[in-house]
């Protein structure tokens, strides 16, 4: 996959068969709409193209945006192993933001991609104020010469697939469903930075973890997880909050204990992949009752992480 930021040069991507949108999660819904471009591209000989935006338009047009699924890299990772040809992040800006949806499909789409079809979700809106609408976009193509694909809401058990609703669903720590409107398991990815090392006096030792102020975090608790880095899955316990236990108000860290491993991970990039939510995040009375927790939550971390199930990409069973 070749990736750009801006228009591609001369007519290295035109007469092509393109997905637009934000594609934050790049979840199901969106894996559904980006196949079924790639699908007629191939069958066709062309090239299969996206466009995006970077960064997110709710970055710079909302003042308390929602946080993101997905940073750039990781978007750029899970659109290149669909299969994807070519990918470019449009930079957002205000300026672009102003622009009427007639002049970004006539200015911009057209005279760059002069696309054989383009695919949309059902929702996606764009131009000056979301008045762009696909309908608006369908009867453009008709005049212009491209054909315009609307695609379904895709469902999971009667819910609609959609950014928001994987967000809801983190903010409930509802790990397992939003696992299956993603199409698998949330991640949150960074850098280990050093931390106060509490942990390591507590016999806990952990990798605090530094991710993108942008990124969605799940719900304030602890959960079990999979650290991946380098070459190495390992099972962990972590900590997603603000530690009440040592003060009122500290900020808020990711703070990821790796079962059965001794190391130092400073400056490692590290994916933790969210597999259960075990438990809120509580104030204790003491740091000893704080260490017979996290025995026990270590504990129910590695039965959780054991089974057989550990690296299927098939969807989830619901936790009762």
């Amino acid at each position: 996959m070749q990736v750009w930021q801006g228009m591609p040069e001369g007519e290295i991507a035109r007469d092509c068969y393109l997905a637009l949108g934000n594609f934050d999660g790049v979840h199901r819904g969106h894996q559904h709409l980006i196949g079924s471009i790639i699908q007629k591209a191939r069958t066709r000989g062309k090239p299969a193209v996206v466009i995006t935006f970077s960064p997110h338009p709710a970055q710079v047009l909302c003042d308390n945006p929602p946080g993101l699924l997905t940073t750039r890299a990781r978007k750029e990772k899970l659109i290149a192993a669909l299969g994807v040809d070519f990918l470019f992040f449009l930079p957002f800006t205000r300026e672009l933001a102003q622009l009427p949806p007639e002049t970004f499909v006539r200015d911009i789409l057209w005279p760059h991609f002069q696309p054989r079809l383009v695919a949309v979700g059902f929702n996606f809106t764009f131009g000056h104020r979301g008045a762009g609408t696909p309908a608006l976009l369908r009867r453009l193509g008709e005049e212009l010469g491209f054909k315009v694909e609307v695609m379904a809401p895709v469902t999971y058990e009667g819910l609609t697939v959609s950014s928001t609703a994987i967000r809801n669903a983190l903010d409930r720590g509802d790990i397992p469903l939003a696992r299956n409107l993603l199409g698998y398991w949330p991640v949150l990815a960074g850098t280990v930075v050093g931390g106060d090392r509490r942990g390591r006096e507590l016999g806990f030792p952990t990798a605090n973890l530094a991710v993108p102020p942008e990124v969605k975090l799940p719900a304030w608790g602890v959960y079990a997880c999979l650290a991946r880095f380098q070459d190495q899955v390992r099972q962990a316990v972590v900590n997603i909050g603000r530690r009440p236990t040592f003060g009122p108000a500290l900020p808020a860290t990711i703070e990821a204990h790796l079962l059965d491993f001794e190391g130092n991970l400073y400056g490692q990039e590290v994916e933790l992949e969210l597999r259960a939510f075990l438990r809120p995040e509580r104030k204790f009375a003491s740091p000893q009752e704080l260490v017979a927790q996290l025995q026990e939550d270590s504990a129910r971390a590695r039965e959780f992480l054991s089974g057989d199930s550990l690296f299927t990409s098939q969807p989830c069973d619901r936790q009762a």
